[in-house]
């Protein structure tokens, strides 16, 4: 038999007889088994107990126990005991043991796999349920519970329908998912993957596979995975790539060695084609010095970035000027992975920097530097070297004017442009000439002493009696020169100017057409200035005063339409004063208020007149920012014009640009007065000074008037044709009327019209002329007479100021 029997005396419980099975199990021979007393063969502390009272031993009953080896160690049996008689009629104990051994081996190997299995199954990624053929659940680990936030209360009942109602009332379509559900029940073999959306927002990805035993479906498995982050990051790289393919500025992405991993349009356009495999990012750049790649890879251990201008370099050879943005991107242990580059072209931000420039720094007319330029050069030669000598000229050309009066100031344009090209001839490379506004140079000697200053000055005399051709024309033109030495002269910018100025207007008391330094005395002649303004004063009492007034022209039709008031003086020892000399003294020494005052009486009482005979037009003023801050100018021009009772749209007043960008309460609530009055409100000499075009939304502006530094280039010069074509789009676009001043030819007329400028004033028409003779023009006109038909004047006679 392959059990282990024994044959047990029920008296003594001594073996009386084994087998070999018996002796095998316990690893004693049959010899020393005979008499063995069975309890010692117990190892189980309940079988000592019953061995000890044959009456509690379990007859004919089969028992897991366990029997000691004769190692020692304890053997896992199956035993049954009962009671057999032999031939004799003896009785005994047959004690039969079945090692249980291999199969405990076999069951603890079983509870353990399953341990493991359990383990890996709440160990997943993913929320895992089992569910039978018929839907029952059969397992899911607690990963599912997570996904679908089950409470805990439902994962301690062992309560199908409520789990899976649970999962039910989770998704946002419950029909939906309802159908899904009873599609795989109809398809038992099918394999499936589909996405729910939960109600919390959350996307949630599930698989399902059959569960086969014995190639046959017993079930379901399912598996469900939280996708929302995945989602997000999906959504966010089609996003990004969207952006990269359809971004303005060009980008490239490049990996760890620098090599060019993709480009996006913009990029392959800037460079004109696309890149080759396996090209340098760095490449792409001119000069990429080993200074610049430190200062990039010191930049990325640093920020993270490095940004900079650089040139790029274009497929054909060419340059562009680029802002470049190259961050880099770096993995959990700190190594570059890769690089992104963001590349804005700034050939055109360069551009308009360098017109910006241009404008700000240099004269329109002639190209030469400007004051600022100056400025900026002498300040920095006096931070530099306090102990540096440098010399400054001021240079005037004498009796210009006879060339502007006899061929007209386009001509005389170009001539200053001759002439700025020979005074340039004349400097050394580190000499700046720059030109202050008309006919006056001012020339920056770099590190020049006196006898050097003298000996430039004779160069330039030289040079500039050489004569001038100009459309096979020979002329000439000679300068005054005063000089002016730093820092004995003078230790600012200003200064040395104001002496250098003062020393050549010695020089043309003296003979014009020479040169001298400046000295302390020649301030004397500041003097004049005093006696001019005192002259000034006595004016008006002395009936040296008197206006005279310009019209103002329709464009298309040629009707004097209105007249600009204009001042003049004639002084019986200085003769006839220019009012570009007496108006800016009156200016600085306050006089002009009176003499304002004075003006518009008269205009408002020849506006009058001209109103009672039928005649009337408008009739503009000149108004200073000085009368601007008086309280009481608008009461004293509402008292003017109810003296003489002259409606209010008959009177125009001009107001300089400057003025109107004044911000004081004074004048705003002084504009804002003369508005109400019925006055109109003009801006004179526009675009000459700082403009602001808030102004002209805030300020109740009829009319602009377009400088005649910009109509006397017309129709030739295209700088001043787009600026006075913009002047004239600028008033369309507000509603208001456009005004060219200083029109001297037929031609400017034309191209002003041609424009839509809707009125001009100037010598095309006529000068300013007496009250009389405008009244006479006036009756002339009402008679059928075209205004210009009436005689113009002498371009450049008597210019209005």
């Amino acid at each position: 038999m392959t059990e282990a029997v024994w044959l047990v005396d029920p008296h003594s419980l001594t073996v009386a007889y084994s087998n070999s099975a018996a002796q095998r199990l316990v690893g004693l021979t049959g010899s020393r088994l005979q008499g063995f007393h069975v309890r010692d063969l117990a190892a189980a502390p309940q079988d000592l107990y019953r061995w000890n009272d044959v009456a509690e031993v379990s007859w004919g009953q089969v028992t897991h126990t366990q029997v000691l080896h004769a190692s020692g160690r304890a053997i896992p049996v199956e035993q049954r005991i009962r009671e057999v008689e032999d031939p004799e009629g003896g009785n005994w104990l047959l004690w039969t043991l079945l090692d249980r051994s291999e199969q405990e081996h076999n069951e603890r190997e079983l509870e353990s796999l399953l341990a493991e299995l359990r383990a890996t199954l709440d160990s997943a990624a993913d929320g895992v349920l089992v569910c039978s053929a018929d839907g029952a659940i059969r397992a899911f680990n607690q990963k599912l519970a997570d996904i679908w936030v089950m409470p805990a209360a439902l994962l301690l009942q062992r309560n199908d329908a409520a789990i899976m109602a649970w999962m039910r009332d989770q998704v946002l379509s419950p029909a939906q998912y309802d159908q899904q559900l009873q599609a795989l029940g109809q398809d038992p073999l099918v394999h499936t993957a589909d996405i729910l959306n939960l109600a919390d927002r959350r996307v949630v990805e599930r698989r399902s596979v059959p569960l086969l035993r014995h190639g046959m479906a017993v079930g379901r498995i399912f598996s469900f995975r939280d996708i929302s982050r995945e989602m997000e990051v999906q959504s966010g790289l089609r996003v990004a790539a969207q952006v990269f393919e359809s971004s303005l500025d060009a980008i490239f992405i490049a990996d760890a060695q620098g090599a060019v991993l993709q480009t996006n349009p913009a990029c392959d356009g800037m460079l004109g084609a696309a890149l080759s495999p396996g090209a340098q990012a760095s490449a792409l750049f001119a000069q990429t010095e080993p200074e610049w790649l430190d200062a990039v890879a010191q930049a990325w251990k640093e920020v993270g970035h490095w940004e900079g201008n650089r040139q790029l370099q274009r497929v054909d050879g060419s340059h562009c000027a680029v802002r470049l943005s190259w961050v880099v991107s770096r993995d959990e242990r700190g190594q570059v992975q890769q690089s992104v580059g963001f590349i804005r072209d700034l050939t055109q931000q360069q551009a308009a920097q360098q017109k910006i420039e241009q404008l700000a720094f240099s004269d329109a007319l002639t190209g030469l530097p400007n004051r600022l330029m100056l400025g900026q050069h002498v300040e920095q030669a006096i931070t530099q070297d306090t102990q540096a000598e440098f010399a400054i000229l001021f240079l005037d050309l004498d009796r210009f004017k006879i060339i502007n009066d006899s061929l007209g100031h386009q001509f005389g344009d170009r001539v200053l442009q001759l002439v700025a090209q020979r005074l340039q001839s004349c400097l050394r490379p580190l000499d700046v000439l720059c030109r202050l506004g008309g006919d006056e140079f001012v020339l920056y000697l770099h590190a020049c002493q006196k006898q050097h200053s003298e000996r430039i000055a004779r160069r330039i005399q030289d040079a500039m009696r050489e004569p001038f051709v100009l459309d096979g024309l020979g002329f000439s033109v000679q300068c005054s020169i005063g000089m002016a030495q730093y820092p004995e002269h003078g230790r600012t910018l200003n200064e040395l100017i104001k002496q250098a100025d003062t020393a050549m207007y010695r020089v043309k008391a003296s003979g014009k057409g020479s040169f001298g330094f400046y000295e302390p005395a020649m301030s004397n002649g500041l003097l004049g200035r005093v006696q001019m303004e005192h002259a000034l004063r006595q004016a008006l009492d002395r009936d040296a005063l008197r206006v005279v007034y310009q019209p103002q022209v329709e464009m298309h039709t040629g009707s004097i339409v209105g007249c600009e008031a204009l001042l003049r003086w004639t002084d019986a020892r200085l003769g006839v004063v220019s009012p570009g000399v007496f108006i800016p003294l009156a200016e600085e020494s306050g006089y002009i208020v009176k003499l304002g005052a004075w003006v518009l009486e008269q205009a408002v009482k020849e506006a009058m007149r001209w109103v009672k005979q039928g005649l009337g037009v408008k009739v503009s003023v000149n108004v200073s920012s000085l009368e601007l801050h008086q309280p009481d100018y608008a009461a004293r021009v509402a008292s003017l014009l109810s003296a003489y009772g002259l409606p209010a749209c008959w009177l125009e007043l001009e107001l300089t640009e400057s003025a109107l960008l004044q911000k004081e309460p004074v004048i705003v609530h002084c504009i804002e007065q003369l508005a109400d009055l019925g006055v109109q409100l003009v801006i004179d000499d526009f675009g000459t000074g700082y403009s602001n075009l808030a102004y002209l939304k805030r300020m109740p502006i009829s009319k602009l008037k377009v400088d005649q530094s910009f109509v006397r280039g017309l129709p030739q010069d295209m700088s001043d044709k787009a600026i006075v074509e913009a002047v004239i789009g600028l008033g369309r676009a507000l509603d208001v009327e456009i005004v060219a001043e200083g029109v001297e030819t037929a031609a400017q007329r034309e191209t002003l019209m041609r424009m839509g400028c809707g009125f001009y004033q100037g010598f095309l028409c006529a000068p300013g002329v007496e009250a009389a003779t405008f009244q006479a023009m006036l009756r002339a006109q009402a008679a059928g007479l075209e205004a210009g038909s009436l005689g113009g004047g002498v371009p450049g006679e008597d210019r209005p100021v």
